[in-house]
């Protein structure tokens, strides 16, 4: 395995092109800042240079809060969980370990799951592609880009289109209070037919994040959807 020194000590470092396209992607865009006291918690186990966005987003910040926070993008330990703390990284570093259903990356205010798929994929898309955990299907979606190409896609401005049909009128003043283990439960449920009519309709609150994960994933179970797998873990003391 690689050092520490050795995964961050590298010429073309990623953070400088990240911090450019933070600050003129399109999207609006807060960067958590890194604990410098905790370091780069991760980032041997994952095994990645900060050449990448991925090591570069471990290393140098506490993860994103894009669109007023709909979206948390995860990255070092700081504002946010920690991507190993949302990936149940063991406490210290194994050779051998490897998240079972890919890494997941980031997570929206809706229960949307976004994940980078490892080698051997049990969900569509393919090895090293970004997949999305639809709250309004229940179904994971493969995205057709990396984690680099998702990145620069949500940072520019792309995310109102994507979330056309699930945003609604209102929705940033409602969002923007959340805490970071928070998201918001819709009810009738997303993937309900008086949803898709008349989302402005629906009764809306924040619950903890861990239960609006846990909730789709039982429906999986009754709907007869795919279990979805592993979505994350995000404590509710965070």
């Amino acid at each position: 395995m690689r050092s520490l020194a050795e995964l961050t000590e590298v010429d073309d470092p990623a953070w400088p092109v990240l911090e450019e396209l933070f600050g003129g992607g399109g999207a609006e865009v807060e960067v958590c800042p890194a604990d410098p006291a905790r370091g780069p918690v991760g980032l041997e186990q994952l095994q990645v240079t900060t050449r990448s966005f991925l090591g570069a987003m471990v290393a140098h910040s506490g993860g994103l809060l894009v669109d007023g926070g709909w979206l948390r993008v995860y990255g070092g330990p700081g504002g946010l969980p920690s991507l190993a703390e949302v990936n149940a990284f063991p406490a210290a570093v194994e050779p051998d370990w490897r998240p079972a259903d890919g890494l997941v990356v980031a997570h929206d205010v809706l229960g949307g799951v976004f994940a980078l798929n490892g080698m051997e994929p049990e969900r569509p898309g393919a090895p090293g592609e970004i997949v999305y955990f639809a709250p309004d299907s229940l179904e994971w979606e493969a995205l057709g880009a990396g984690y680099a190409a998702w990145l620069e896609w949500l940072l520019s401005g792309a995310l109102d289109q994507f979330y056309e049909s699930l945003r609604w009128p209102g929705w940033r003043e409602e969002t923007a209070g959340l805490a970071a283990h928070q998201g918001v439960a819709v009810y009738p449920f997303l993937w309900t037919e008086q949803a898709r009519e008349d989302l402005a309709g629906t009764t809306r609150k924040p619950v903890p994040m861990a239960e609006l994960l846990g909730i789709a994933g039982d429906f999986c179970a009754q709907l007869g959807v795919a279990d979805p797998g592993f979505l994350g873990r995000v404590g509710a003391g965070r």
